[in-house]
């Protein structure tokens, strides 16, 4: 497959190449836990796609769900599921005890969210107490070069998953006005009130990747590559638009809702076959299929740990979301450079592995 407009490649297969694979969300394969997982099921998944002569695993969006459990309302564009951490894998790692994940029982055909994500985050607590008591102080530095390198989006993140769970899950708009409008007296007095919940979502998303890494060599040990996904849209009830407004086309007042505009024109709804409305707040300075290149690299590689998509792989967009080198004033969610004005992706997957 080739870029028409730049001639570069966009996947690193020659012409002659042929594949295929299966799309299955990890939520999907079955778990003793209410929810697939990255544990032993997505292993032995894997194995039966190697064994069925199979090379591609796509996975659709594994983003932390919002409203309606929905992956396409993430709750952050960088974030990963922390639904998705295998008790398997935490047991493995020292971190929980078989007994912690015992007693409880689930639906063997569907999903029950309000009863697996108490015992999950139950879960997660667990692992963090111990591990915040000197469990596994191996992990320690590895932990800590991984808060580090994802400052720039995870920060925000752990802070807005926080107080959506001080206030009970509600919108953000719901929020106290200091906070919606993040006043910098007002973010200061919640990370120093919720400085340990904080740093549990931090922890969870460094569990998370380090058994998604484990599942990418073992994919790639068995000839399987990865393909990920993203929503079509940012959610409006996102870390990525409480911590970043002004890269949105939103309301000043009341709120920071959506413009009219945004909810309800032609650049910011998106149908689906059947018809159904997919709405999302608009990229500031154009649509979201043309946002600026650090955001649409950024998106696609974080989750993933992907490299920026190589020179000559951005096309330029017929519209320029702020100043000229397609950037605005600040780039808070990257601290990497543009090398583009604007990126326009070919198609949404990514490949992970």
């Amino acid at each position: 497959m080739r870029d028409g407009g730049a001639g570069a490649d966009v996947l690193p297969f020659p012409p002659e190449y042929r594949a295929s694979g299966l799309l299955l969300h990890v939520t999907s394969l079955p778990s003793a836990y209410g929810i697939g997982d990255l544990g032993p099921a997505a292993f032995a998944w894997v194995d039966r796609l190697h064994e069925a002569g199979q090379g591609w695993w796509q996975g659709l969006p594994v983003g932390p769900t919002g409203y309606g459990d929905s992956p396409y309302q993430s709750l952050s564009t960088f974030a990963g599921n922390g639904l998705l951490i295998s008790p398997e894998g935490l047991i493995e790692d020292e971190l929980l005890r078989v007994g912690d994940c015992a007693g409880r029982s689930f639906s063997a055909t569907a999903v029950e969210y309000e009863t697996v994500v108490p015992f999950k985050l139950r879960l997660l607590e667990t692992a963090w107490t111990r591990f915040r008591g000197g469990a596994r102080a191996d992990l320690r530095p590895a932990y800590e070069q991984f808060c580090q390198d994802r400052a720039p989006w995870l920060e925000d993140y752990a802070l807005f998953r926080a107080l959506r769970a001080k206030y009970h899950n509600a919108y953000y708009l719901e929020w106290p006005a200091d906070l919606v409008r993040r006043t910098p007296a007002a973010l200061d007095r919640a990370r120093r009130e919720l400085a340990d919940q904080i740093e549990q979502v931090r922890f969870a998303q460094f569990l998370l990747l380090r058994q998604a890494e484990r599942l990418k060599q073992h994919a790639r040990s068995r000839g399987v590559r990865l393909i990920g996904d993203l929503p079509f849209f940012v959610s409006p009830d996102s870390s990525d638009v409480w911590a970043n407004p002004e890269l949105f086309v939103l309301d000043k007042e009341p709120g920071f809702l959506p413009t009219t505009s945004a909810r309800t024109g032609s650049s910011g709804v998106t149908r689906s076959m059947t018809g159904t409305p997919w709405a999302g707040p608009v990229i500031a300075g154009g649509s979201t299929a043309f946002a600026p290149c650090w955001l649409t690299s950024t998106r696609f590689g974080s989750i993933i740990s992907a490299p920026l998509p190589r020179p000559g792989t951005c096309r330029p967009g017929p519209r320029l979301p702020g100043q000229a080198n397609g950037c605005r004033a600040r780039a808070p969610l990257s601290s990497r450079p543009c090398r583009a004005a604007s990126a326009r992706c070919p198609s949404s997957p990514r490949i992970w592995g």
